[in-house]
């Protein structure tokens, strides 16, 4: 069996491939391992950014999930052109799940608090199997469509999703706490944009796309670690995290900047405020937390940014309490 890729749809194999495809998901792959070495650097306060709560850095992750599930949706058209293979439709998309299930299991065990549930490996095997609806038809209406997916949670959103059985529609309006989310509404809406683009696209200009090749060592690597997609995504994180906690051990972390607990309150409040929850009540609420823990004995580590899970699920249970309506 070739190897899976992460934007692979879960499916048929392609009569024809496109190396700009494959080297366009590496170059996302690549940009995936900057953002989660950042944030494994900010775990162990060896950089100052603020790579979970930074609007920069959020867009970076968006912007880098986006593209993933984009390619899904190009590689949807691509590889159904001459009918679906099902039985290796059926064995990929086992693997794609499989997979995601495997991440949530061991981020539940080192996260418990915030460990992910239904994270970009999710989406791509619930968009695979959706998208197929999509790749006969015309492709303004798949576009169409997509409009309407990313605006769905604006309109739709309501208190009666916010069960956690019912978390993965996107309907809801109080986020979980996880390290990665990507529920179905909006982020389906990409995959549509990429069947789209594809549909547009590839009837008059394959034989253009189909001219580029890899032509040195940068290139080349771009398209080996696209065709390995899922493998890698697998693989990259426990190893840059194992050298983050190597770095760790040799280096000393960086004093937050500002009075103690300072750019603790002030990711709260970014956290808190990316869910949609009002300043003032953000606010509330985190200055609770602070004061809260300033009376226990975590304060020295919250001040360090330097918790251990076990520290962090006591943290938890005070931003729980913090958090309860008043």
């Amino acid at each position: 069996m070739s190897a899976m890729r992460l934007d692979a749809p879960a499916g048929s194999v392609p009569s024809a491939r496109l190396t700009i495809v494959d080297a366009a998901r590496g170059a996302a792959l690549v940009a995936m391992a900057v953002y989660h070495f950042a944030w494994d650097l900010r775990f162990y306060s060896l950089i100052a950014a603020e790579v979970s709560t930074g609007f920069g850095w959020r867009l970076f992750a968006h912007l880098i999930a986006g593209s993933f599930l984009g390619l899904v949706g190009v590689s949807l058209v691509l590889a159904t052109r001459h009918g679906i293979r099902w039985r290796a439709f059926g064995r990929r998309l086992a693997l794609i799940v499989a997979a995601a299930l495997a991440v949530t299991a061991v981020t539940r065990w080192l996260f418990p608090d915030d460990h992910i549930f239904f994270g970009i490996l999710d989406e791509i095997a619930v968009a695979s199997v959706v998208g197929l609806a999509f790749v006969r038809l015309p492709w303004w209406l798949t576009a169409v469509v997509a409009a309407a997916v990313f605006a769905a949670p604006a309109f739709l959103a309501s208190p009666a999703f916010n069960h956690p059985l019912l978390w993965w529609t996107g309907l809801l309006t109080v986020y979980p706490a996880t390290n990665d989310f990507e529920p179905v509404l909006p982020w389906f809406g990409y995959t549509l944009l990429g069947i789209a683009l594809a549909r547009l696209v590839l009837p008059k200009g394959e034989r253009l796309l189909a001219r580029w090749q890899s032509r040195g060592p940068l290139s080349g690597a771009l398209v080996w670690g696209g065709r390995h997609s899922l493998a890698i995504y697998l693989a990259h994180q426990p190893i840059l995290f194992g050298i983050a906690t190597g770095l760790s051990l040799v280096l000393a972390p960086v004093p937050p900047p500002g009075p103690p607990g300072a750019a603790f309150r002030e990711s709260c409040v970014a956290a808190c405020r990316s869910h949609g929850t009002a300043a003032a009540r953000c606010t509330a609420m985190c200055g609770c937390i602070v004061d809260d823990l300033r009376e226990t004995p975590l304060w020295p580590s919250v001040v360090a940014n330097r918790m251990s899970p076990a520290e962090e699920a006591r943290a938890s249970a005070v931003a729980r309490r913090c958090a309860a309506p008043p």
